[in-house]
This record gives C-alpha cells, structure tokens and sequence, in this order.
C-alpha cells in the first residue's frame, strides 16, 4: 500500500519486527530512563518471579507506532489507546497490525495490537489517525 488514504474499512497493516535482543532493551532504558532490572538483568527478572527478562511495555506500545511512520506525508497519530494483556520476552517475534475501522474527511480510526510468534495478544487497543486533507 502506497497511501494510507487508499485503506478500505477493514483493510490492515502489518509489520514483523526482528527477534527481541537484549541491546534493544538496554537501547530502550537508556533512552526512556526506566532501569528496571527486569528488563536487562536474567538474575532480577527470576527473583521477581519472572521466567525472564522482559521487554518494557512501553517499547511494545512505542513500536506500534511503526505500522505508521510510512505514512506521516498524508497525516499523524492524534489519539492513542493501550491495553496490555501480555508481556515480551527476549527473543519473541513480535507482529504489530493495525485494522481500518472507521474512515471520515480528516481521520482514519483503526483498532490496533502486537502478538507474538505462538499468536498471544499482547496489547491491544485504538489508533486515530489524522490526515492533511
């Protein structure tokens, strides 16, 4: 698809990420101040019950993003709603889709979530994007 203006109702888009590496979590903390061990020591992540580290929530949430950046000539993400219903874990494949739901003169609402590689939600939620028509 070369314009997002082209969506029909219920046509998605779709991007596959790389598998989770554990530079990207240490990329992510530098960059949005959260240390949490959890998320970059093995060693934290089980004396906290978890079978691993886990990627930050809001690295899953901020990639989301991705499934428009190609399309920021014909507008821009103006809302944004999340619900988390599952965690990342390294090395998970994550797939981010986005559905058209509703398309009017000046914006495009489409329901959006990531999922893993065994087909898990992980969030889910609503994107309201905004065109320059």
């Amino acid at each position: 698809m070369s314009h997002i203006l082209e969506l029909k109702k219920n046509d998605t888009l779709a991007v596959t990420l790389d598998p989770v590496s554990r530079m990207d979590l240490i990329k992510y903390a530098g960059a949005s101040g959260d240390f949490n061990p959890i998320h970059t020591i093995d060693e934290e992540a089980k004396k906290a019950g978890l079978p691993g580290i886990i990627a930050h929530g809001m690295w899953t949430m901020g990639n989301l993003a991705k499934l428009f950046t190609p399309y920021y000539e014909e507008g821009f993400i103006q809302d944004y709603q999340i619900r988390f219903s599952g965690m990342v874990f390294l090395h998970d494949v994550v797939t981010l889709q986005a559905e058209l739901k509703d398309k009017a003169a000046d914006y495009m609402d489409f329901d959006v979530k990531a999922m893993n590689q065994k087909g898990r939600e992980i969030i889910k939620g609503k994107v309201r994007f905004a065109t320059y028509q």
